[in-house]
C-alpha cells in the first residue's frame, strides 16, 4: 500500500470512529497532495509524498510556536496535535548521535574540513537520511563537526 493510499484508508477510518480532528487533518494533507498532483500533471512518488508531509509538519511547527510567542496556548496545542497525525505518515525520525555519527564519519572518510566542506557533506546527508531526519538538525550538527 502506498503512502497516498494509506492516507485515504485512514480518511475513511476517521469518518467511521468521527475523530474530526484526526479527519481535518488529514483532509488538509490529501489537499496538498491533489494540488501537488495538479501542478505536476502526474502522480507522487514517495518522495515527493513525504516531501508534502514534511512540509506540513514543518508549517504546523512554525505556527505552534508563534501562537505560544503570542499566549495562545489552546491554539498551539491544537498545532502540536495535527503534527502527532502527520507524524504517522513519517520514516522513524534519526536520533543526534545517529546523524553525528554519520556525519562524523563522512567527514573522515571525505578527509573534509572547514565552512567550504558545508555543501558536499549536506548533499551527502541528506541523500544518507532522507526523511529520517530534519536538515536543520544535521546543519548544525554539520557546522559543530567541520568547525
Amino acid at each position: 500500500m502506498t503512502p497516498q493510499q494509506k492516507l485515504e484508508t485512514d480518511i475513511k477510518e476517521a469518518m467511521k470512529a468521527k475523530d474530526t480532528q484526526r479527519l481535518s487533518t488529514l483532509r488538509l494533507l490529501l489537499g496538498a497532495v491533489k494540488n501537488r498532483r495538479i501542478e505536476i500533471g502526474d502522480e507522487l512518488d514517495d518522495a515527493e509524498f513525504l516531501t508534502l508531509v514534511q512540509k506540513a509538519v514543518k508549517q504546523r511547527q512554525d505556527a505552534a510556536r508563534q501562537y505560544r510567542d503570542g499566549n495562545r496556548e489552546e491554539l498551539a496545542t491544537k498545532e502540536e496535535a495535527e503534527i502527532d497525525v502527520l507524524q504517522a505518515y513519517l520514516p522513524a525520525q534519526a536520533s543526534e548521535d545517529e546523524i553525528r555519527a554519520a556525519v562524523a564519519a563522512f567527514v573522515e572518510r571525505e578527509g573534509l574540513s572547514g565552512p567550504a566542506a558545508m555543501g558536499p557533506t549536506m548533499k551527502a546527508m541528506m541523500a544518507e537520511f532522507g526523511g529520517a531526519a530534519d536538515g536543520q538538525t544535521i546543519s548544525r550538527i554539520a557546522r559543530e563537526i567541520l568547525n
